[in-house]
C-alpha cells in the first residue's frame, strides 16, 4: 500500500518537475521584450524589429511553453537555434490586422502600428518567427531574426523609478497565478484615488461572473497609477483632444464608440518592474465604449453605467479570445471577417466547417445544429445563426450572452468553458 500510495504521489507531481526543469533548461527568471512595428495597407503588409528590453523576472507561464490555448491571427515561434527545438509560442491579435480592413488601408496611405510581446529570457540563442494572418489564415507578412542573450544592445531597463501600483487581489505567487494589470488612462494625480476605487470596481464585475468567481484565486489584479496630464480622454467626434498617458481616443476606424490606442510602448513602459500578462485599461470618462484585442489589452471607459458588463466583455475578447455574438444585416466589412468556408478560431463562432472543434461536445443530445431560434427555450445551448458581425454563415452557442448584449448577466456555458480553458491553459 505504501508503495502504491508513493508512485501516485510521484505520478502527481512529475508534470510540475518536468515542466519546471523545461523552463530551467531554456529560460532564466527573467522577461525580454520584443517591440516590434507592423506597417503596410490592405495590399502589402511589413513586420519590423524595433527594440529589445532585457526586464528582472518573469511573470508568464512556465509549463505548455511550446503551446498554443488559440491560433490567433498572429503568432510568435521560438526556436534553439543550436537544437531548432520550439521552445516557446504565443498567439495574438492586433489593431494592424483590423486597419488593413478599413476603406482607408485600401488606398495608397500606409500607417504603422506598435506591438509588444513578452517572452523568458533565452539562455542561449534563439531563432524568432513572427507572422500575421488573414482571415483566410494564409500569412500577410512575417519576420525572422535570432536574439543573442549576450547582445549588449538588448537594453537593460532601469527598474528604479517603478509606477507606483497596488494590489487590489494577490492569490499567489506570480508564476502560480495569471497576473492581471489594471492601468490608469486620463486620471491625473489628483484623481488617483479615484482610479483605484474603479480598480475595485472592475474586480467586483469580474466576481460577477461565474467562470471567474470560481476561479478568482488563480489571479493576481494591481492597480497601476498611470498618470495623465489631462483629465479624461479624447473625443474626436467633439473636437476633444487630450495629453494622456497612453494617448487613447475613441472613434478608432471612424467608429464612435471604438476606444483604443496605437502607443502600445507606452503601456509596457508603465509596466516595467511589475508582473504582468494580461492588461486592462481604464478610461476616465463618462462616454460609452471600449475594445479588446486578443493578448493585448482591453480599454474601456470606467464612468459610463454600463461600465461592468463592457469591461468584462472586452476581456472576454483579450484574454479569452471570444468573437462577437452580435450581428447586422448589412455589414460590408463581414464576409471579409469571417468567410464562411473557413472556421474562425475564436472558440464561441463557428461557420460548421469544423463544429467538431468547438462546444458541439456541450450540446444537449438531439440538439438541432443550426438550432432554429424558436426552440432557445428547449436548447439554451445551440448552434444560433447570426454572429461576428453578420446575420447569416455564422453560428452563436447561446440566443444572449456577454459577448452579445450588456443586459445579460453571464457568459453562456460556451462562453464560460472557453474561458476556464484558457485559465487551465495557463495555470495548470
Amino acid at each position: 500500500m505504501k508503495k502504491y500510495l508513493l508512485a501516485l504521489l510521484l505520478a502527481l507531481i512529475m508534470p510540475e518537475l518536468t515542466y519546471a526543469q523545461e523552463f530551467d533548461k531554456y529560460f532564466t527568471d527573467e522577461t525580454i521584450r520584443l517591440d516590434y512595428v507592423f506597417s503596410g495597407n490592405a495590399q502589402e503588409q511589413h513586420i519590423s524589429l524595433d527594440q529589445l528590453i532585457r526586464l528582472p523576472n518573469w511573470a508568464g507561464r512556465r509549463s505548455r511553453l511550446a503551446e498554443l490555448p488559440l491560433a490567433g491571427n498572429g503568432d510568435l515561434t521560438v526556436k534553439d537555434s543550436e537544437t531548432q527545438t520550439i521552445i516557446y509560442r504565443h498567439s495574438f491579435s492586433s489593431l494592424f490586422q483590423e486597419y488593413i480592413e478599413s476603406d482607408e488601408a485600401k488606398t495608397e496611405i500606409q500607417r504603422t502600428y506598435e506591438s509588444c510581446f513578452l517572452m523568458p529570457m533565452p539562455k542561449q540563442k534563439v531563432d524568432v518567427e513572427i507572422r500575421l494572418f488573414s482571415s483566410r489564415r494564409n500569412i500577410q507578412a512575417s519576420l525572422h531574426h535570432s536574439i543573442d542573450p549576450e547582445d549588449i544592445l538588448i537594453r537593460r531597463w532601469n527598474t528604479n523609478h517603478i509606477t507606483p501600483h497596488r494590489y487590489i487581489l494577490q492569490g499567489d505567487l506570480p508564476e502560480k497565478c495569471i497576473d492581471v494589470a489594471i492601468l490608469a488612462e486620463g486620471y491625473t494625480k489628483e484623481e488617483m484615488e479615484s482610479f483605484y476605487d474603479d480598480a475595485r470596481k472592475t474586480v467586483e464585475a469580474f466576481k460577477k461572473h461565474q467562470v471567474f468567481a470560481k476561479n478568482i484565486d488563480k489571479f493576481n489584479f494591481v492597480a497601476v497609477a498611470s498618470e495623465s496630464t489631462d483629465s479624461g480622454v479624447s473625443v474626436p467626434r467633439l473636437g476633444d483632444w487630450k495629453n494622456t498617458a497612453f494617448d487613447s481616443h475613441f472613434s478608432t476606424f471612424y467608429s464612435p464608440r471604438y476606444l483604443t490606442t496605437e502607443h502600445v510602448r507606452n503601456i509596457h513602459n508603465a509596466l516595467a518592474g511589475i508582473p504582468y500578462e494580461h492588461i486592462i485599461i481604464l478610461a476616465n470618462t463618462h462616454e460609452y465604449g471600449g475594445g479588446g484585442i486578443y493578448n493585448h489589452y482591453t480599454l474601456t471607459t470606467a464612468h459610463n453605467d454600463n461600465f461592468e458588463p463592457v469591461v468584462v466583455h472586452e476581456f472576454g475578447h483579450s484574454f479569452g479570445g471570444l468573437g462577437d455574438e452580435y450581428f447586422y444585416e448589412n455589414d460590408p466589412l463581414a464576409t471579409s471577417t469571417y468567410p464562411t468556408d473557413i472556421e474562425p478560431w475564436e472558440p464561441n463562432l463557428t461557420t460548421l466547417n469544423n463544429f467538431d472543434s468547438k462546444w458541439k461536445h456541450l450540446l444537449k443530445k438531439g440538439t438541432p445544429i443550426p438550432t432554429p431560434i424558436e426552440q432557445k427555450d428547449k436548447y439554451p445551448l445551440g448552434v444560433f445563426e447570426g454572429g461576428g458581425y453578420v446575420f447569416h454563415g455564422v453560428f452563436r452557442p447561446a440566443d444572449d450572452c456577454r459577448m452579445r448584449t450588456n443586459t445579460c448577466k453571464d457568459f453562456c456555458p460556451a462562453c464560460a468553458h472557453a474561458i476556464e480553458e484558457i485559465i487551465n491553459f495557463y495555470t495548470k
